[in-house]
């Protein structure tokens, strides 16, 4: 596989010249441009999380998602482990209740992500994607 190509998720094929790792059923983002165009669109915030989703419009049903920490957060080790709850929210929640064809950015909190109980991390994503796509 070389970067120029992308390999085929479940829910389709991402555009040719795309780049993003699969993970599970979800293609991962990478690229500064592609979160640039979800900050653009519309976000949800909910206690444990910041959500980002926008459409793309492109044809593609693929479900891209990518996940981001500032400083805010804490030190490495806590953004990590914030990006981490993130990732496993993701795979639980996205492939059932995710629309697909849209791109998600998932943003941890400070001092919420890390401590926020896991069911609670899973009921604030499946509510903001509920309203992300009531607004659509």
């Amino acid at each position: 596989m070389t970067p120029s190509t992308a390999p085929e998720t479940q829910a389709g094929t991402p555009r040719p010249g795309v780049f993003c790792r699969v993970r599970g059923n979800l293609c991962v983002m990478r690229k500064r441009r592609d979160f640039l165009a979800a900050a653009r669109a519309r976000r949800e915030g909910v206690p444990g999380m910041m959500v980002q989703g926008r459409d793309r419009r492109d044809g593609n049903p693929a479900i891209r998602v990518g996940f981001t920490c500032s400083k805010k957060v804490g030190n490495a080790v806590l953004r990590n482990r914030a990006k981490r709850r993130l990732r496993a929210v993701a795979r639980d929640v996205l492939n059932g209740s995710g629309q697909l064809g849209w791109d998600y950015v998932l943003i941890g909190r400070a001092g919420q992500t890390v401590t926020r109980p896991y069911a609670d991390l899973r009921d604030d994503l499946v509510h903001a994607l509920r309203r992300l796509g009531r607004a659509s």
